[in-house]
C-alpha cells in the first residue's frame, strides 16, 4: 500500500527512473460478461545467463523475424536485464510489458511495427541515419 492506495506500486524503469518515487496506480480492468477471454501464447526466448550485450544481440535477431504485435517472453538471469531491457525497448520502439511471473526471471515485450534500427555491433545505440 502506497499513500493509502492498496494497489499502487512504484515503477523505476524507463522514463520514471529519473523521477524515483512516481506512483503508478494499477487497477484491474472491469470484467465484462460479453467480452471474450483470449489467451495469447507468447514466443519464449531463453537468454540464459548471457551478458546484456549478447542478450540484446540475440533478442534483436529474434525480433527481426517476428510479425508486429507478437508477444515475447525473454528469460534472462543477467542482473542488468530489468534495467537494460526497458531502456532498449524505449530506444527501439518495442513495447515493454514488464516482468512475468516465472521460475526464472522473465520479461515481456511486444514487437513494434515501426521499430527503430540499432547498430549491428552495438544494439544499445541507434543506427546511423542517412541524409
Amino acid at each position: 500500500m502506497i499513500n493509502g492506495h492498496p494497489r499502487a506500486t512504484r515503477r523505476y524503469y524507463g522514463l520514471d527512473a529519473a523521477r524515483r518515487g512516481t506512483i503508478v496506480r494499477t487497477v484491474p480492468a472491469p470484467h465484462r460478461e460479453s467480452s471474450p477471454v483470449t489467451t495469447e501464447e507468447p514466443v519464449v526466448i531463453d537468454g540464459g545467463d548471457k551478458s546484456c550485450v549478447r542478450l540484446l544481440l540475440e533478442l534483436r535477431a529474434h525480433l527481426a523475424g517476428l510479425p508486429p504485435g507478437t508477444l515475447v517472453h525473454l528469460l534472462a538471469s543477467d542482473p542488468a536485464a530489468p534495467i537494460d531491457l526497458p531502456a532498449w525497448c524505449h530506444l527501439t520502439g518495442h513495447h515493454y510489458e514488464g516482468p512475468v511471473p516465472a521460475d526464472t526471471p522473465a520479461y515481456a515485450l511486444r514487437v513494434a511495427a515501426d521499430a527503430r534500427p540499432t547498430r549491428p555491433d552495438a544494439p544499445w545505440r541507434p543506427a546511423a541515419q542517412e541524409f
